[in-house]
């Protein structure tokens, strides 16, 4: 692989990154600039090859916790995503074994189970928001405080 080949390797990498904004192929990029340096030194391929490698390993594994954090800073959660660790009001008894239960939340209704199979949660408790499958908030009985 000459310095051609390398050059030719970064900017293709480079498009596929500005298309796809993912945080994929930059770092791939960097090690192919590297590569193409030391083959402009004159360095074997093998020689190349591993520089490529390292320097790109490095750079994901260096760079890519903090190129996450400054890209997803101002990542705003979906509706969904938001409603975890919130309370709701049980509106319908939470029994998990009869399939009932219904809270409110942020003046929405949604179909709840219990957390735990055997409990049961009754109408008007505050319950706090764990995760969500499917169309269900799983919730459980929030402490007295």
């Amino acid at each position: 692989m000459n310095g051609l080949s390398w050059i030719v390797l970064f900017i293709v990498l480079i498009i596929i990154e500005i298309f796809t904004m993912g945080l994929t192929t930059i770092w791939f990029a960097g090690g192919s600039l590297v590569a193409f340096v030391l083959s402009l030194l004159g360095l074997s391929l093998p020689i190349q090859v591993i520089a490529f490698v390292v320097v790109s390993v490095a750079l994901f594994l260096v760079t890519r916790p903090i190129a996450m954090k400054y890209f997803n800073k101002d990542r705003v959660k979906t509706n969904v995503e938001s409603l975890l660790g919130k309370t709701a009001l049980v509106t319908e008894n939470i029994d998990n074994i009869h399939a009932t239960g219904k809270v409110e939340v942020n003046g929405l209704e949604w179909t709840a189970r219990a957390e735990e199979d055997g409990l049961v949660i009754e109408k008007n408790s505050v319950v706090e928001i764990l995760k969500i499958q499917g169309v269900k908030l799983i919730v459980k009985k929030e402490e007295a405080k």
